[in-house]
């Protein structure tokens, strides 16, 4: 890749003019609890090191909301010997965070954003995604793109870098 614009310190690397900044991760990562545990505590180091400091609300919320989606994955995505894949896009300038896991597992979906349902008290599961809807601006999934499986996404919006305080 090459840059058409001026170099400031004279090298070949390319370089991207201030504001129009859009950094992102990738990986994948096994369809292990030990993978989900990996890949939030990686997004939470490169969310810091983006200037979305440890211990603001931005921060935590994304991590919370990825902490879900990649639990998810392995629980309700696994398939023996696949990975899942996450994607970690921060743009600027609005600060529009987005989270994407994909699996491997088509047969078993997420409901439509629009139809979650509580939990009764005695079922053991069925809040993550209530988390997700609470905590995102908008979420949905798609099937996976080129392959069997589906792909899982949030997307947080903070207008500020690192500024919006500690979570509550």
């Amino acid at each position: 890749m090459t840059s058409h614009l001026p170099s400031p310190n004279g090298t070949s690397q390319p370089t991207c003019p201030e504001g129009n900044l859009n950094l992102s991760f990738e990986m994948r990562f096994t369809s292990t609890p030990r993978g989900a545990r990996l890949a939030r505590r990686l997004a939470a180091h490169r969310l810091d090191s983006w200037d979305i400091p440890y211990g603001t609300r931005p921060h935590e919320e994304v991590v919370l909301v990825l902490g879900e989606l990649t639990a998810n994955a392995v629980r309700h995505g696994h398939v023996p010997g696949r990975d899942f894949h996450l994607l970690l896009r921060v743009g600027a300038p609005a600060r529009t965070v987005r989270v994407e896991v994909t699996d491997t597992r088509g047969d078993r979906t997420p409901p439509d954003p629009r139809a979650l349902s509580v939990p009764g008290t005695e079922d053991t599961g069925g809040r993550g995604l209530l988390l997700v809807a609470a905590l995102a601006d908008r979420w949905g999934w798609h099937p996976r793109r080129g392959g069997p499986g589906k792909t899982v996404w949030a997307e947080c919006v903070s207008a500020a870098s690192g500024t919006a305080g500690p979570p509550q």
